[in-house]
């Protein structure tokens, strides 16, 4: 996709397979997030906006909950426009809730993963200045030691308080206990000044907020990086970039008021955020929250509340397409099936097309651009492909070293040019200038990712920039050497990393998690290896794991993984 510009005018070069009657360009200017509830709240006051294991809350409570919670911020919490608040829980009535209640507050949101410790949850709140913490009670004490210090206070919330009276569906383990005894003021008291207080206390102080003066150049979420090759960043969002995705990702998938979402992912992360909570409040839909991943519990909600759009990573997809009596559920209602974060195996994509009756539907995103910028055309979606670029957004493909721009089935380095592009890193100018790059004279993102191109303008992801493996002089992706691994019949996953060779330099080394029941040894995967892939490709090793670990969205953290072997190897 490389664009020509004149004196008078700018083209895209567009895919071929565009999807019918979408418009190229969104209009503008698009409205707030906070403004999308404020819309749909008017609209469909007595609507359900949030499904909740038997429980639910109309657009009018969300509104008026959130408009409690953002007084409270500003009156007792002492919140300015412009001011970070931390939003540290798992999928919740809550977070939603906060998530918009920091908005109506002129504020700007700082999800963290719920999976975060002490001292990483620390690096965030002192990296980006947030003073104010809102959590999850099972989170508490890994916030407690920053009460006081970097945290003046927090606002802690029972996600059960928003269950229903009784419900048949399996509920996580969080949402069973008993109310945790924690040093939290269950009443709010002026006088007393609590530096932490329960959130159902915080909503009953009543206070009512300023009124809302954020624009679309305000900061308004500033979601942090993996950081699985170093600390995590803060990336800068306004509410232009974040809303531009939320209403071209609509736009794509052909979603209305009427569709339900479930809402599976994590919301910390920007395709649970962006894609899920925050595209169903633009619509006016009915978002389906799930607070843990549980296969059997996503069925039933498919099917008593006909889930119409569903965002399920690869990993999801694999326990859910492994359930002993899915057949049994009517998932008739899946209209739109999507993900992304890691290449859906092809004969999984088969397998999930053949019972849903959908396509599984890849799209491409990063933090930095907080959620979509390649998303596959819903009626053209091509097996393991990022898709094509987006409304108002180009992408093209250069060689990562000189920048001159590939043609296609060339392999470089892939870059972004487009309104969701974020401002930069969190007080890292150094960082911000080297995430961006000057091409033709328009300023594109650098996303360290290799892919190529095809003829059809689809995007392929091949590996990360600084991840590929050096066997020889032979080049070896590891993303590559995993999907082949995926096809042996007694692997359920595997991460692929490098490891020193005498000999080569390098070797390939693969983390096996065998199927259940699989009688299969280092040896014989070896051997199949042998006949399925280049011989430089193979695995020297295979190490069997009972699981591999994943970020708080999923995705496998092959770093630990590769810094794990590098040390072995090196004592």
């Amino acid at each position: 996709m490389r664009r020509s510009r004149s004196s008078t005018e700018e083209s895209v070069k567009y895919s071929p397979f565009w999807p019918d009657g979408l418009a190229h360009h969104l209009a503008s200017p698009l409205p707030s997030l906070y403004e999308n509830l404020e819309t749909s709240a008017s609209r469909y006051p007595e609507k359900t906006a949030i499904h909740y294991y038997g429980g639910a809350l109309s657009y009018a409570q969300l509104r008026k909950e959130a408009e409690a919670l953002a007084g409270f911020l500003q009156v007792q919490c002492g919140i300015a426009h412009g001011d970070r608040v931390a939003l540290y829980m798992q999928n919740s009535v809550q977070y939603v809730i906060g998530y918009y209640a920091i908005l109506r507050a002129n504020a700007v949101i700082v999800p963290v993963n719920p999976m975060n410790t002490t001292a990483e949850l620390r690096h965030l709140i002192e990296d980006c200045g947030a003073r104010v913490l809102l959590l999850g009670e099972e989170l508490y004490e890994n916030a407690r030691p920053l009460l006081g210090e970097a945290v003046s206070h927090a606002i802690v919330a029972r996600y059960a308080d928003y269950l229903g009276d009784r419900t048949d569906l399996p509920l996580p383990a969080v949402l069973t206990g008993a109310v945790a005894e924690l040093d939290v003021l269950p009443e709010f008291s002026a006088a007393r000044a609590p530096r932490a207080v329960r959130w159902r206390a915080a909503l009953a102080a009543a206070e009512q907020p300023s009124p809302y003066v954020a624009s679309g150049e305000d900061l308004t979420v500033i979601p942090y990086t993996s950081g699985t090759t170093a600390l995590p960043k803060g990336c800068m969002h306004t509410n232009r970039s974040a809303t531009h995705v939320v209403a071209a990702s609509l736009q794509w998938c052909d979603l209305s008021s009427d569709t339900v979402i479930l809402c599976a992912m994590p919301m910390f992360h920007v395709t649970g955020m962006q894609q899920c909570m925050n595209a169903a409040i633009a619509l006016g839909s009915t978002m389906v929250v799930m607070t843990r991943w549980d296969s059997r519990c996503a069925a039933l909600l498919i099917e008593r509340y006909r889930v119409g759009f569903w965002i399920a990573i690869s990993t999801m997809m694999v326990d859910f397409m492994s359930l002993p009596d899915l057949e049994r559920f009517d998932l008739s209602s899946i209209a739109r099936l999507a993900g992304g974060g890691a290449a859906m195996p092809k004969a999984l994509a088969q397998r999930i097309e053949a019972r849903l009756g959908v396509p599984y539907m890849e799209g491409y995103g990063l933090s930095e651009t907080i959620s979509a910028t390649h998303i596959n055309p819903p009626r053209r979606c091509k097996l393991q492909c990022l898709g094509i670029p987006i409304q108002d957004t180009e992408s093209i493909v250069v060689d990562p070293i000189t920048l001159e721009v590939l043609g296609p089935q060339v392999t470089g380095e892939i870059l972004i040019s487009g309104p969701q592009l974020f401002k930069g890193y969190w007080g890292r100018p150094d960082a911000t200038r080297d995430a961006f790059v000057e091409v033709d004279g328009i300023r594109y993102l650098r996303t360290g990712d290799l892919g190529y191109i095809d003829e059809d303008g689809y995007f392929f992801f091949v590996d990360r920039l600084k991840r590929m493996i050096n066997v020889s002089g032979y080049k070896v992706s590891p993303a590559e050497v995993e999907t082949l691994l995926f096809g042996h019949p007694a692997i359920q996953e595997a991460c692929v990393v490098a490891t020193p060779d005498a000999r080569s330099g390098q070797a390939v080394k693969a983390f096996v998690v065998a199927r259940a029941g699989a009688d299969v040894s280092a040896t014989q995967i070896i051997e199949w290896a042998h006949e399925h892939m280049a011989s430089y490709k193979v695995p020297t090793l295979v190490e069997f794991v009972a699981a591999l670990p994943r970020t708080g969205s999923g995705k496998v953290q092959w770093r630990l993984l590769q810094d794990r072997e590098s040390a072995a190897r090196s004592g």
